[in-house]
């Protein structure tokens, strides 16, 4: 049954008394009335909750916001971005009032949700809901598994909380199940999230909807829960984010019962107050109500300096910088190592030890599946590259992302995609490690949308995906992706890598690692595939795309052939046959079609010649390769679900040989000779 937007749901009895909370409310309310545009009522109503662990609880350096030993705070409930804001602007991050009135405005630092690269001391973009707490499990692990590296006996150097606000749509979203519950598995003891259980979502109360008993839910997991405690009595929030804090062995979720725009005489406890601006009249009854005076962005000197973290920060800093050269001392090795992690930047000799591991996996001469040679560079790599950190999602021995001595280095996250996906972007936004996952390319659609987070906040986050096509086999139409490689290709910033043999795939690893800008998917055969390229030629393969294979007695090509994965073999065939009939044609491999694009337009003209008829062949829908072969060109693909069989049987079955490769690339070439016909 539907709820009335106009109902009101009204928790927590204390009042807006604060004036430390009013400046939040005030701030945020200017600021959405001025965009006509945001979500007045969630830093309303958790203005306090905000009081309580910003001004009494959270370790941070408004002067140096990527500072390593902060605490993390995270707002899962991105919405309520103009909450965070004024905590960043009123604590002295550089962040000045004239980005607090320029909110969702274009190019301004206060977007309509937060996002990390921003806007200083935002520690994630959050907006779609769930994911947030997700980011803070991934955040609390990468803190417990730093700490467990590198702290040393009477040298505490990792040692910081993280913190999320989470309200009601981020409980209801499955993410967050699936990464709260391997947080209580984890005993990730310094997580602590703070529930806004204000019973309003934008359909109005969610008691129509949402009836979870997440205490409950939550101590099923392995949490502690603190509460139901009013959100707006400060006192009592403070003291449950102290009992919290002192507890090692578990995360904590306090319940916080509170009012969704507390301190609004008509929209307080309404679903009106979520996302819309309270209208002007409502401003005025709302400052009357809470007894503010100031003009519209304005804060008094005396709030502002109970609010200004600057000194105290200087201070948190400079005591751990102290413990910090004490470590130094006593563990010179560990401190510049550490160090080194904090930066990003992966081990001076690791290009020595991707140049052996590309030249130990040429000299393979067996069929290997990609997923089994990926396997194999993990062990060549992961030994001297550290922060390297994997995991599957109830895959490993299928997508064989461990590695001989991975041991910590290495977690099973069950079967949960979205969530292992959600706590990887947390663990690369900590820093420290540089997180991998895997499991089937055709499960991509779970994780889908964090995915688009990380290539939105261009963190390094590696997915191996698995089980790339048709070629997996008798598993059929469940399984067999076909349209996800394609998809994948459309995220911006993100680059998907589909090499073709061993030494392709030591490249692609070596690309993501090396890449510090975004993330990259990895897409992986279940099938063995021969070993076709030459170390010699990973040079040109990091480029994303090059000439694998020229005619020979170095004719001139009258045609292209291009391929990615497993069918770069079907492209070498057909390009056997067509010499046989003396049509002497190119095969172009092109593992990454994101990092061919970003090459100079020279490099592509000379890969892809726009004169010659092109063809590509690619166990995936066909529809993306047009970008490449143009309308006249040929495109052999799967553009239909698969089917159950052998993979032998279902290549011939949707016409993936090199006899049909051979044949488009000969009606090609007739139909841009003088006087031919349509490609086709």
């Amino acid at each position: 049954m539907a709820a009335h937007a106009t109902e009101r749901v009204v928790r927590g009895s204390a009042g807006c008394s604060d004036p430390r909370a009013n400046a939040l409310r005030a701030l945020a309310i200017d600021a959405v009335q001025q965009a006509s545009s945001g979500h007045p009522g969630a830093p309303m109503g958790m203005a306090e909750m905000a009081v309580a662990l910003w001004a009494r609880h959270l370790r941070h350096s408004p002067a140096n916001p990527q500072w390593p030993n902060r605490d993390r705070f995270v707002l899962s409930n991105g919405h309520a971005s103009m909450l965070l804001y004024a905590l960043l602007h009123l604590s002295g991050y550089d962040l000045p009032v004239e980005e607090i009135r320029r909110f969702r405005q274009l190019h301004s630092r206060t977007p309509g949700h937060p996002e990390v690269g921003i806007t200083p001391g935002v520690e994630t973009t959050t907006g779609p809901l769930g994911q947030g707490i997700g980011n803070a499990v991934g955040m609390a692990l990468a803190e417990q598994m730093l700490a467990r590296e590198f702290n040393r006996p009477g040298h505490t150097i990792v040692d910081h909380h993280t913190y999320a606000f989470v309200g009601d749509g981020c409980l209801m979203e499955g993410v967050s199940h699936e990464a709260c519950a391997l947080a209580g598995v984890w005993g990730l003891g310094k997580l602590i999230a703070l529930y806004d259980d204000n019973g309003i979502s934008i359909d109005g109360p969610v008691h129509g909807w949402f009836r979870d008993d997440t205490p409950s839910r939550f101590r099923a997991y392995g949490w502690e829960v603190i509460g139901p405690v009013d959100g707006h009595d400060i006192g009592a929030v403070e003291q449950a984010i102290a009992q919290a804090r002192a507890g090692a062995d578990r995360p904590t979720l306090i319940v916080c019962r509170t009012t969704i725009g507390q301190g609004s005489p008509a929209r307080a406890g309404t679903a009106r107050a979520h996302g819309e601006p309270l209208g002007a009249e409502e401003v005025v009854a709302t400052r009357a109500a809470i007894g503010w005076t100031a003009d519209a962005f304005d804060v008094p000197p005396a709030v502002r300096a109970q609010w200004d973290a600057t000194t105290a920060g200087r201070a948190h800093e400079a005591a751990w910088q102290a413990k910090f050269d004490a470590y130094r001392d006593a563990h010179p090795a560990l401190a510049a190592e550490f160090e080194r992690r904090v930066r990003g930047e992966l081990p001076a000799t690791f290009g020595a030890t991707l140049h052996a591991a590309i030249e130990t996996l040429g000299a393979t001469t067996d069929k290997v599946a990609s997923r089994k040679a990926s396997q194999q560079v993990l062990g060549l790599l992961a030994p001297k590259v550290p922060e390297m950190f994997g995991g599957s999602a109830d895959l490993t021995g299928s997508n064989l992302t461990d590695f001989p001595g991975a041991d910590q280095r290495h977690l099973s996250y069950g079967v949960r995609e979205f969530g292992m996906a959600a706590i990887m972007n947390g663990v690369a936004l900590h820093g420290g490690f540089i997180p991998y996952g895997g499991t089937f390319l055709t499960f991509s659609d779970y994780s889908r949308n964090a995915i688009r987070m990380a290539a939105l906040m261009k963190q390094r986050v590696i997915h191996v995906f698995t089980h790339d096509s048709i070629g997996l086999g008798e598993d059929g139409p469940t399984h067999q992706a076909v349209e996800h490689v394609p998809a994948l290709r459309l995220i911006p910033h993100l680059d998907v890598w589909r090499p073709a043999d061993n030494v392709e795939t030591a490249v692609a690893w070596g690309a993501a690692l090396q890449r510090r800008d975004g993330p990259t998917v990895l897409a992986l055969s279940r099938q063995g595939l021969p070993q076709l390229t030459r170390p010699t030629q990973a040079e040109a393969m990091a480029r994303g795309g090059y000439v694998f294979a020229e005619p020979p007695q170095e004719l001139p090509a009258q045609a292209v052939i291009i391929a990615t994965g497993s069918e770069l073999q079907l492209a070498r065939q057909a390009q056997q046959l067509l010499w046989a009939e003396g049509l002497p044609a190119r095969v172009v491999s092109m593992p990454s079609t994101s990092v061919f694009d970003r090459q100079d337009a020279a490099y592509r003209e000379h890969v892809l010649p726009s004169q010659l008829p092109t063809v590509a062949v690619e166990a995936a829908h066909p529809d993306f390769w047009r970008k490449y072969v143009g309308r006249r060109g040929g495109v052999l693909g799967v553009a239909t679900f698969g089917e159950s069989a052998p993979a032998e049987d279902l290549y011939r079955h949707f016409g993936l040989t090199a006899e049909r490769v051979a044949a488009a690339v000969r009606a090609c070439v007739r139909a841009a000779a003088p006087g031919g016909g349509a490609g086709s």
